[in-house]
C-alpha cells in the first residue's frame, strides 16, 4: 500500500489563514449584513502598473506572430530581465551580484520553500518568533523539525524570540546553527534592521559555516537610505548568504507571479565526504529539473518595472501602501493600542490589550468593528498577544476600518 509523507501530520490542521477565513466566513453567515474589511493577508489591491501591462499587452501580440513567439524559456529567466535586476537593484547600490547569479521564479513564497531541496537533513535551522509560517512548516514537510510542543513549538528548531522587549532585534544564537531565516522589512512585525546588524550575523555565519536565506520581499518599503536593502551591501554577505526578492508588493505582481532569487557563485556548502560544493550549481540543477520558467508575457511585465514610467509608477504604489499604514499607525495609536512597525513596512505590529490572547482580539475587532486582521500567536508562540494589520487595501477601506476602530473597539 502507497504511503504518506508522515511530517505533513505534524502540521496544524490549517494553515493559518484558512483559520482566519473559516472564522471570518462563519461570522459573515451569522451577519450577512455586516460589510466586513479585511486587513489580514498581504495581498495588494491596486492595479498593475500602467507601464507593467503596456508591456504585457505587446508581449501577448508577440506570442501571436510565428517570428516574435516564445515557447519553453531559459529555467533561470531571460537574460533581459536578469541584467536589468542586476544592474538596478543590486549594482546600483554598491552589491556585487551578476546577472548570471539571478533566477527568476513565479514566487519568492514558493522559493524560500524549495530552497531546501538542495540542503541535507542534518542542518540546524534557526529561525525568529514571530516568524513568516511557510519557512517553518515547509521545514516541517521536509522532515527537518522533529515533533511539536504544547506551545506549538518544534523541537528541530532554534527559535529567536523578537519582541517589543528586544526592539524586535534577534539575539544572534549562542550556539551553532547552519541555516538561518531573516526577513527584513519583517513579516509580521514591520521591524527594520542597520546594517551594523546584518554584519553580525554575515560575520557569526562565515565564522560558523551557515548559510543565510534573506527574505527582501519589502525592501521597496523603506524609505531610510542608511537601512541595506540587501544583504549584499553588507561585506562578507556573497560567502554565507542567499536573496529572496519579489514583484509582489512593490509592483502588485501577487496575482501575476514573479520574484527572483540570488545565488552567489562564490557561495559553498558541504557534502556528506567534507569536499565544497558550489550551491549555484545545485540550484541551477533543481530549477532546470522542477521548474520551466516564468511566461514571456510576466517577465516583459517585470522589465517595465525598471523603464522611467515603470519606476515612477512603482513609487506611486509603494507610497500609496506606506500612507495607508501611516494612516493605520496614527488611528491605532489614538486609540490607546501600542503599535509597531508600519514604518518602512506594509504591516503593523499591535501589542493586543488588557491581556487579551491574539485570537481573542481577533473575535473581538471581528465582532465590534468588522475588521479582520491576522492573530499574531498565528506567526509562533512569541508572537502571542500581539496583532498584525495590512496596510494593503484601498484607502477608503483603511479609512473606514481605523474610523470604525476610534469610534467602536474601547481599550
Amino acid at each position: 500500500m502507497a504511503t504518506i509523507n508522515d511530517n505533513y501530520l505534524k502540521l496544524k490542521a490549517g494553515y493559518l489563514f484558512p483559520e482566519i477565513a473559516r472564522r471570518v466566513n462563519t461570522f459573515a453567515e451569522a451577519n450577512p449584513d455586516a460589510d466586513i474589511i479585511k486587513l489580514g493577508i498581504g495581498d495588494v489591491t491596486e492595479p498593475l502598473p500602467e507601464a507593467c501591462r503596456t508591456a504585457m499587452i505587446q508581449a501577448v501580440e508577440d506570442m501571436g506572430n510565428r517570428e516574435s513567439f516564445r515557447g519553453y524559456g531559459p529555467e533561470q529567466g531571460y537574460p533581459w530581465l536578469r541584467e536589468k535586476i542586476a544592474t538596478q537593484d543590486f549594482q546600483a547600490r554598491g552589491c556585487q551580484v551578476d546577472a548570471s547569479e539571478i533566477f527568476i521564479s513565479d514566487g519568492s513564497k514558493c522559493d524560500t520553500g524549495n530552497i531546501l531541496d538542495i540542503f541535507g537533513k542534518s542542518n540546524k535551522i534557526a529561525v525568529t518568533d514571530p516568524v513568516y509560517p511557510v519557512y517553518v512548516d515547509t521545514n516541517v514537510m521536509a522532515g527537518n523539525t522533529g515533533e511539536v510542543n504544547e506551545k506549538g513549538e518544534f523541537e528541530g528548531l532554534v527559535y529567536l524570540p523578537i519582541s517589543a522587549e528586544n526592539n524586535f532585534t534577534a539575539e544572534i544564537p549562542s550556539q551553532k546553527v547552519d541555516l538561518i531565516y531573516l526577513c527584513f522589512p519583517n513579516n509580521p512585525t514591520g521591524a527594520t534592521t542597520t546594517k551594523e546588524n546584518l554584519k553580525a550575523w554575515v560575520d557569526y555565519a562565515k565564522a560558523n559555516g551557515s548559510i543565510i536565506f534573506f527574505d527582501a520581499a519589502y525592501e521597496s518599503f523603506i524609505t531610510d537610505e542608511s537601512l541595506p536593502h540587501s544583504i549584499y551591501e553588507i561585506e562578507g554577505a556573497r560567502d554565507c548568504a542567499i536573496e529572496f526578492r519579489s514583484f509582489s508588493k512593490n509592483a502588485g505582481f501577487t496575482g501575476t507571479r514573479c520574484a527572483l532569487t540570488v545565488v552567489p557563485k562564490t557561495l559553498t556548502a558541504k557534502a556528506a565526504d567534507g569536499s565544497d560544493v558550489e550551491l549555484w550549481k545545485l540550484w541551477n540543477r533543481r530549477q532546470s529539473t522542477k521548474f520551466n520558467g516564468v511566461s514571456y508575457i510576466v517577465q516583459r511585465g517585470a522589465e517595465a518595472v525598471y523603464s522611467e514610467a515603470g519606476k515612477a509608477q512603482v513609487k506611486a504604489l509603494v507610497s500609496f501602501y506606506l500612507e495607508n499604514a501611516k494612516i493605520i499607525r496614527q488611528k491605532l495609536t489614538e486609540a490607546g493600542l501600542s503599535v509597531y512597525g508600519g514604518v518602512h513596512a506594509p504591516y503593523i505590529w499591535v501589542k493586543t490589550p488588557n491581556g487579551l490572547s491574539s485570537w481573542d482580539f481577533f473575535d473581538k475587532l471581528l465582532q465590534t468593528c468588522y475588521v479582520v486582521g491576522t492573530p499574531g500567536s498565528g506567526f509562533g508562540a512569541a508572537g502571542e498577544g500581539y496583532f498584525r494589520i495590512s496596510a494593503f487595501n484601498s484607502r477608503e477601506n483603511v479609512e473606514e476600518a481605523m474610523k470604525r476602530i476610534t469610534q467602536k473597539f474601547k481599550v
